[in-house]
């Protein structure tokens, strides 16, 4: 390995332990030689580790074992460097530039690394986590063409790690400009938003329905993909800067947007995500041992003490675990059944694998750890045993036909194919919408198709004066970097409309 770098003209590593200081944005001057790219593309690639799949199924730790500082310096050798804008660049929702950042990795600096990710990312720590690379940064990498990436992900997780072991991360408020603002939704669009707001010097209080903040970060996303004390420590950041938190209050329900104009907010920002499972349509969908995505991730991966009131016990683990849908979600609900202690979880998807919408490496990762597939396969109805829970699904086989409206071929079912798959507990994880509460509840704001709120994307601007919006309640079910980077866009949008 050394002999290649050296023959590359490339820094050997050393290993750099940067005392604590306080951090803060400053311009770094952005200069990256150039390098031996054919050499570079020798240099050969080791992959991610993860922690043995007998020992992560038992515990929702996180799954993979984080780069050290010389691997994380192996790694980031391999970048190409390509010529500006690089592929990865553009490929980031966020912009990153993770050509230069990588070379700052392989010189060993790597707390520069790391504010060269937040110049455009308010949450590395968390985007690096869960963001799905293989469609932004590295499924752009040129290197991809012809073996593997570079693990973009894993080193951005890496100098996130580093920077909150050896650096004070302060976020100092701006110059008070007494101007209140609200933010309904604590999620990654939320958050964003506000440490942008109180950056700018307004005062800022958030407003969720749940009892903690985070929103899908802590409710939704598993510990073994995201763990939930960097959410804690974001929001402490936060806290420490002059933001509120008021849980358990759903806006539209117990307060709306014009009682907190009422009360003195100057503008609005609506972050609530879409964050509402969708039905099947189908016999016997609420029987006992069916489970909603978002209900059942919740009740498995949530600490008690930070469960809603309605829900405050765990899922019932079951057995015979089907889970239905083929998104992200179903993968999380997936890993989350098995670390429950099922014996036997099936993901039923009515397409073929080619055609699922979840990220590849969580459903490889799902795969190894003893999950099942069942393709073509389409639930019509939920069978009883005498006590009323969950016995058995009844299916039917698919076919694929002729592309719908997104180009993927549509399933069309076989007639008198039915079949049933035993079960003593499903999960539906077949997508989301968001709450209409809120666009029902607010004079003046335009909604359109499933409540979502009719946005202008480029400023988080609505139809209603001082209300704004942004994340998946406008653009429907995304990311959690787009979201972060709607709270952003929006919360220079608000800075701008209270002056």
């Amino acid at each position: 390995m050394w002999a290649i770098l050296l023959s590359a003209g490339l820094p050997t590593f050393s290993c750099l332990i940067t005392p604590k200081v306080k951090t803060g944005m400053h311009n770094l001057k952005r200069e990256i030689p150039k390098v031996d790219r054919k050499a570079r593309m020798r240099l050969p690639f080791k992959g991610r580790e993860l922690r043995p799949v007998s020992e992560r199924i038992r515990d929702f730790e996180e799954a993979h074992i984080h780069f050290n500082e010389q691997r994380a310096v192996e790694e980031a050798t391999r970048c190409l460097h390509c010529p500006d804008p690089a592929p990865c660049q553009r490929a980031c929702p966020a912009h990153n530039d993770i050509s230069y950042a990588l070379w700052l990795i392989e010189q060993g600096r790597f707390l520069d690394a790391a504010r060269v990710y937040r110049e455009k990312s308010s949450m590395p720590e968390i985007c690096s986590r869960v963001c799905p690379h293989e469609n932004f940064c590295e499924g752009a990498c040129v290197r991809a063409k012809r073996g593997e990436p570079v693990l973009t992900g894993a080193l951005e997780t890496f100098v996130a790690e580093f920077e909150h072991k050896n650096a004070d991360i302060v976020w100092t408020p701006g110059e008070s400009s007494s101007k209140k603002v609200a933010i309904i939704g604590a999620g990654p669009a939320g958050l964003s938003c506000a440490e942008r707001l109180v950056k700018y010097g307004h005062w800022v209080t958030i407003f969720d329905a749940k009892p903690a903040p985070g929103g899908l970060l802590t409710y939704g996303i598993p510990n073994f993909k995201l763990s939930k004390h960097l959410v804690f420590n974001y929001w402490d950041k936060l806290s420490h800067a002059g933001v509120e938190f008021v849980g358990n209050t759903a806006i539209g329900k117990t307060k709306t947007i014009d009682d907190l104009f009422t009360d003195g907010f100057e503008a609005v920002f609506i972050g609530v995500g879409a964050g509402v499972d969708l039905p099947m349509g189908v016999p016997g969908e609420n029987l006992p041992g069916i489970y909603k995505a978002t209900e059942y991730l919740i009740h498995g991966n949530v600490d008690i003490e930070y469960l809603p009131k309605n829900i405050c016990e765990r899922p019932h683990a079951g057995l015979r675990i089907a889970v239905i849908g083929g998104g992200d979600t179903a993968s999380d609900c997936l890993r989350t059944a098995l670390r429950l202690g099922a014996e036997e979880v099936v993901c039923l998807y009515r397409r073929t694998e080619k055609e699922m919408p979840c990220n590849s490496y969580d459903r490889e990762l799902a795969r190894e750890e003893g999950a099942k597939f069942q393709f073509l396969t389409q639930p019509i109805r939920f069978i009883p045993n005498e006590d009323g829970r969950l016995a058995q699904i009844e299916c039917i086989q698919m076919k694929l036909g002729e592309p719908d409206e997104k180009g993927r071929r549509r399933p069309v079912p076989i007639p008198r194919s039915n079949f049933l798959v035993e079960a003593d507990t499903a999960i539906m994880a077949i997508g989301y919408r968001p709450d209409p509460l809120i666009g029902a509840t607010t004079p003046g704001l335009r909604t359109h198709k499933w409540g979502l709120v009719i946005t202008d994307h480029d400023t988080g601007s609505t139809s209603r004066m001082g209300v704004f919006v942004g994340g998946d309640i406008a653009s429907g079910p995304a990311t959690v970097v787009t979201a972060m980077l709607a709270g952003r866009k929006a919360a220079q949008t608000i800075d701008a409309y209270l002056y």
